[in-house]
């Protein structure tokens, strides 16, 4: 049985300062030859890999937290901490790091204290601990100055929140506090300011406890209302008292749990709003005060989840039609934030939090909410959709087959997020930006489900292209959207913006979708309507229309090829090349590499349609090569289809022995090497004075390697070479071959080999 004592989650706290989970797993100490060191291990309880693995430093300080909690700094800017399932295991492995540090477990931090010197070091730990001056009026000058000079010292820190703590200083100051505000003691306001703000920097929960208590919490931010590099005190209390009002849109019944959302509220307003912003020198000194608020909401969103009765009432009120606007309007803000709060939760309680959202109907409920006018609202909505998409696409999924069942399309899920996208107002996209996004992670299959019962992919593509044509079927010509009324007509930067994301989408599925999206884009014509588009004065989008064309071509499917061919459709490309003339620019560049691949792939279908039908247009380009590549290859392969003999010889491998009476054509080279360009098969040629072995030939152009015979030129060059104009040549003998009689004398053609200019002396 798996010991829940060691059950731990490991968290790091990234630069914005923020709790990340790391993994849940067991943890357990003992000796790491390669760290040279007692260490702190945690394996993952799903496969057992190591999630860490973290030397027990004897300078380094660990805090412990809540019971439950060891936090510590292993870098300057590297923060961890161990989340336990139970105190038992937090004690267990609390001792062990004070056993390694020499340290006594019943104190809650352990101090680096690598910045005293040892005289320092030496005084202040034979010294007693430390003595606070009586709390009162007069003496809040020495109290202000105590606390100011204890900061610097990790020890003397220490020795102060000890101090604090067990004196029930706190509550002690607080006192003090309404007392000088009464008197309008100005002066004393100020060094309550400076006496509060360094009880923060301790850094201890224990403190925060009591300063974060319902009767304590108020004073303490009045207390910080009184900065004295201010003219005029603040007005904290006021805002959270008169401005700042909760809103129960659902009863709580629970009063911890409700104590516990005021006390996590105002905790965090004053995290944001209340404390001076941090020194770099004080920044690690909050880390206690970001790890309260961080597993604050991890327990609230416990008791929540663990509220039968309050999830049903939310979900019934969503749901209801009778529900006012504002009413849902509240509502749905407060679901957002429960799950933004979830994201806090362990991988295994996130997984029976949205479970149970989903057992209590969220999806239908955003439905309902995505169909209302409040932008604001559905805005919320998106954002909660977004959470479930991310965490479990399937779920998903799976609520958009089984609604088509039920309902007409007009109203189905997937079709409000798609029209929600293509409709979005926002000058800026945000909306559709993000609501494309959650498409792609939809339709991607590397997250779908394969099982022997059921075939997610098949599935969910089959219903997806059944919806999706009818909205996006609209991109026909430069800012138009057919049948949606809310669309523009013209080429304005709102528009074109919308059709990117819709082409980036169209892009992704080419790549990532087989038959659906042909079927797609054959049948509704949808490449020669994008084409359109390279036309566009903004040049992002004529860019997506040619990236989506050169997906489609990159797949060298000889269907997409036809379809291309049939309809033309790299005349609105060449259209665009010329019309961009000599600029040099990503257009010049996408189109030039679009016609490249073609020539090196050698897509024979493609190269022929572009020379018979575009050759005229291109044939003046010259300051690249690849039209003239391209023109080279449609020769050759005009040469292959007049003289087919030469394409009988690479269909098989074979060797052919040439007699005397060619060595003269190679004479000053040693060797040829000529290497396929897709590397399939090679032919080589060792000039032998009466001979030339020939072997594994396949006719074709290739790529050629030409060492002199001089022994002058050291480097090897590639070039190009093609074989053409052949001439009758006899007694070629044939072995192993595809020739119709094996090591019979054949009489056929040899191709003359003609080398380019770099090596014209060679032949």
């Amino acid at each position: 049985m798996t010991d829940t004592r060691r059950r731990v989650k490991v968290y790091t706290l990234n630069e914005d300062r923020q709790w990340d989970d790391r993994g849940t797993g067991h943890v357990s100490s003992g000796y790491v030859e390669r760290l040279r060191g007692t260490s702190l291990l945690v394996r993952a309880e799903s496969d057992g890999s190591l999630l860490l693995e973290s030397k027990i430093n004897p300078n380094t300080a660990y805090q412990k937290q809540q019971d439950t909690l060891i936090v510590w700094s292993e870098a300057e800017n590297y923060d961890l901490a161990l989340s336990f399932q139970e105190k038992a295991g937090c004690d267990e492995i609390w001792e062990k790091i004070c056993q390694v540090q020499g340290k006594d477990p019943s104190v809650e931090i352990t101090q680096d204290v690598v910045d005293e010197s040892e005289e320092e070091r030496f005084d202040d730990m034979s010294s007693p601990g430390l003595e606070l001056p009586p709390c009162e009026l007069s003496r809040l000058e020495d109290l202000a100055e105590l606390v100011a000079s204890s900061l610097p010292s990790p020890l003397r820190r220490e020795k102060l929140a000890l101090a604090v703590e067990n004196d029930n200083y706190i509550r002690k100051i607080l006192e003090l506090f309404r007392v000088c505000e009464d008197l309008e003691n100005r002066e004393g306001l100020h060094h309550l300011y400076e006496i509060i703000k360094g009880i923060f920097l301790l850094n201890r929960t224990a403190l925060f406890e009591v300063m974060f208590s319902e009767e304590c919490i108020m004073d303490v931010i009045g207390c910080l209302e009184f900065d004295p590099a201010l003219p005029q005190p603040r007005r904290h209390r006021e805002f959270l008292t008169k401005t700042a009002r909760f809103k129960e849109v659902i009863p709580i019944s629970d009063p911890e749990l409700r104590q516990k959302i005021h006390q996590t509220y105002r905790v965090q307003y004053i995290q944001d709003m209340v404390l001076p912003t941090p020194s770099v020198f004080e920044e690690n000194m909050l880390s206690t005060l970001h790890s309260f608020i961080f597993f604050n909401k991890v327990e609230i969103v416990g008791m929540l989840q663990d509220d039968e009765k309050f999830l049903t009432d939310l979900f019934a009120q969503l749901t209801d039609e009778a529900t006012e606007d504002d009413k849902r309007h509240e509502l749905v803000n407060f679901l957002k934030e429960f799950c933004a709060f979830s994201q806090t939760l362990q991988p295994q309680n996130r997984d029976a939090f949205f479970k149970t959202l989903s057992n209590m109907g969220i999806l239908p409920a955003l439905e309902v909410i995505l169909g209302m006018d409040d932008v604001q609202v559905r805005g919320a909505a998106t954002d909660i959709f977004s959470y479930l998409v991310e965490y479990n696409p399937s779920m998903v999924r799976e609520f958009v087959m089984q609604e088509s069942q039920q309902n007409d399309d007009d109203i189905l899920l997937i079709n409000l997020i798609i029209e929600h996208m293509i409709c979005d107002t926002d000058p800026e996209l945000g909306g559709a930006v993000q609501l494309m996004g959650l498409l792609r992670t939809l339709v991607d299959p590397e997250n779908m489900l394969a099982t022997a019962n059921k075939t997610e992919k098949t599935e969910f593509l089959s219903f997806f292209y059944k919806h999706f044509p009818k909205h996006i079927y609209a991109v026909s010509t430069v800012g138009s959207l057919d049948g949606l009324s809310c669309a523009p007509s013209s080429d304005d930067f709102q528009t074109s913006q919308l059709l990117a994301l819709i082409l980036e989408l169209l892009t992704f599925c080419v790549e990532h979708h087989t038959y659906h999206i042909k079927n797609y884009i054959i049948n509704k014509d949808i490449l020669r309507r994008v084409l359109v588009l390279t036309a566009s004065q903004h040049a992002f989008l004529a860019l997506c229309a040619l990236r989506f064309m050169r997906r489609i071509i990159g797949l060298k499917d000889e269907f997409y090829n036809r379809y291309i061919m049939r309809n033309f459709l790299f005349e609105p490309v060449i259209k665009a090349f010329l019309n961009n003339g000599s600029r040099y620019n990503l257009i010049n560049s996408a189109i030039i590499e679009m016609f490249e691949y073609v020539r090196v792939e050698d897509i024979k279908s493609l190269t022929a349609h572009i020379v018979e039908n575009y050759w005229k247009a291109l044939e003046d380009v010259s300051y690249v090569q690849t039209f003239k590549g391209l023109k080279l290859r449609y020769e050759q392969q005009r040469e292959r289809q007049d003289n087919p003999k030469l394409d009988r010889s690479g269909f098989g491998k074979y060797i052919i022995s040439i007699h005397s009476g060619v060595c003269h054509h190679f004479r000053s080279l040693l060797r040829i090497c000529l290497l396929c360009t897709r590397a399939e098969r090679f032919w080589k040629i060792i000039g032998t004075g009466s001979s030339i072995l020939v072997l594994g030939c396949n006719f074709g152009q290739y790529e050629e390697t030409v060492t002199q015979g001089d022994g002058n030129m050291r480097c090897q060059t590639w070039t190009r070479f093609t074989f053409f104009d052949s001439q009758p040549f006899s007694d070629i003998s044939a072995q192993n071959g595809t020739f119709p009689q094996q090591n019979k004398t054949w009489h056929g053609l040899l191709p003359r080999i003609v080398v380019s200019n770099t090596f014209h002396t060679a032949v």
